[in-house]
């Protein structure tokens, strides 16, 4: 078993002398596929670790997108993907990372400043001059997909809300509420879905609680920085775990946020204690936890009919999660609504990975056979998941795409509005 420096002192196992060298994971790597500069996933990762023990990582390594899929279809159980991340962690450690890679993968900071700035701020993102002036200074590309801040974050939307309900002074047990971890992207950028998922599960007997919370760092262990991840990562605990060891549910919107909270803190910043494990257990996913209350036969089926095709994209994060898709059982639910797996591995997003200019093409050439899948189809959208894959779809197909609960929000709100309730 070879032992992996972090870079930061740390060392954890992992299972690269497992490896029988059988080029699986070269086979399903969606960046290989489009690109010579990156050698592929067992040569920077289990062929490369022997050197690694006494020698800084290649840097080729640094063209992973961490899609996971290489780890997946490993017969040997090696964690290949997870091996490239910690050899990134390494060389960032040692030598340092670009402003740009801090910048982009600290999503609390561009929250911070983004949203009150919103007006201006989505100005420049739609200009087309001010992209490219951008992507002089910031080393983002100027057509990578971005979404533009909201006015107003989901995070004050609830204080309001809240508020405006008066005090509550007994919470809600862990039968009959459910913990939200909403994430980056539905505080600063998509605000309407967390105001869905609140009343979706408040539809169906289950109240809200929104604690105190930051990124789940999942862009910085992404950008190979260890250090801040685990300081994000210890804040939410700090605040989770509590509720998890109570047998609260927390729940995502976020398949990258649900995924990270699961697995990334135990398998890449070493938090494997009581209090890591209590979270991954208790964490679960929208459409997962949807499911299984229809299972129980708890959800509300009063779904008015949506008579259309959807193109449905189920991302790298969903597939590591192992829960299968469940957003097409909640499709599925719908009268009239045809969703269709769009059947393509990766869309290229990867996070921050897309956004950078050396790496954008890449993203593109990845997800082009989705990007062209989407656009055909007669659907006026499409639906994933994954909030980056959301805005690198809707970017290469032209079309909106939105998260599976999106759709079951509009069909309750369509059967009150013809039922009159």
């Amino acid at each position: 078993m070879t032992f992996i420096d972090a870079g930061d002192g740390s060392y954890a196992p992992f299972s690269t002398d497992h490896c029988i060298k059988c080029n699986v994971c070269t086979t399903v790597c969606p960046v290989a596929r489009v690109t010579d500069a990156f050698p592929g996933p067992k040569y920077v990762g289990p062929q490369a670790q022997r050197f690694r023990l006494d020698r800084m990582p290649d840097a080729s390594v640094d063209w992973c997108s961490g899609c996971g899929y290489c780890t997946r279809a490993c017969p040997a159980g090696v964690q290949i993907a997870e091996t490239n991340s910690r050899a990134r962690a390494r060389i960032v450690a040692e030598h340092g990372t670009s402003l740009r890679n801090r910048i982009i993968s600290d999503t609390d900071l561009l929250i911070r400043f983004g949203v009150p700035l919103a007006p201006l701020a989505n100005l420049g993102l739609r200009n087309r001059l001010a992209r490219r002036i951008g992507e002089i200074v910031s080393g983002v590309h100027h057509r990578a997909a971005v979404h533009p801040f909201a006015r107003r974050t989901f995070r004050s939307w609830w204080r309001a809300r809240s508020a405006q309900r008066g005090v509550v002074t007994t919470e809600p047990g862990p039968d009959a509420a459910v913990v939200y971890f909403h994430g980056c992207a539905v505080n600063g950028f998509e605000p309407g879905l967390g105001r869905d998922m609140v009343e979706i599960l408040e539809r169906n007997g289950l109240e809200v609680i929104v604690p105190e919370q930051g990124c789940c760092g999942l862009p910085m262990i992404s950008n190979g920085l260890y250090d801040e991840a685990r300081r994000k990562a210890s804040r939410n605990m700090a605040t989770l775990a509590s509720y998890a060891r109570r047998g609260y549910r927390i729940v995502s919107t976020s398949t990258s946020c649900g995924n990270t909270l699961k697995a990334e803190y135990r398998e890449m910043l070493d938090l494997d204690d009581e209090d890591a494990r209590a979270v991954a257990a208790a964490t679960w996913d929208v459409c997962e936890l949807l499911v299984e209350l229809h299972e129980e036969g708890r959800l509300d089926t009063r779904l008015a009919p949506m008579e259309r095709e959807l193109p449905y994209h189920p991302p790298c994060q969903l597939r590591a999660h192992g829960i299968g898709t469940p957003a097409m059982t909640l499709f599925g639910l719908i009268p009239g609504l045809r969703a269709v797996d769009a059947n393509h591995d990766c869309c290229g997003a990867a996070g921050t990975y897309g956004l950078k200019k050396e790496r954008w093409q890449v993203a593109q050439d990845v997800g082009r056979g989705l990007f062209e899948t989407v656009a055909a189809s007669a659907a006026p959208d499409a639906a994933c998941d994954s909030e980056t894959c959301r805005w690198q779809i809707s970017a290469g197909s032209g079309k909106p795409v939105r998260h599976p609960i999106e759709y079951l929000a509009e069909s309750y709100r369509a059967w009150d509005t013809a039922h009159g309730a």
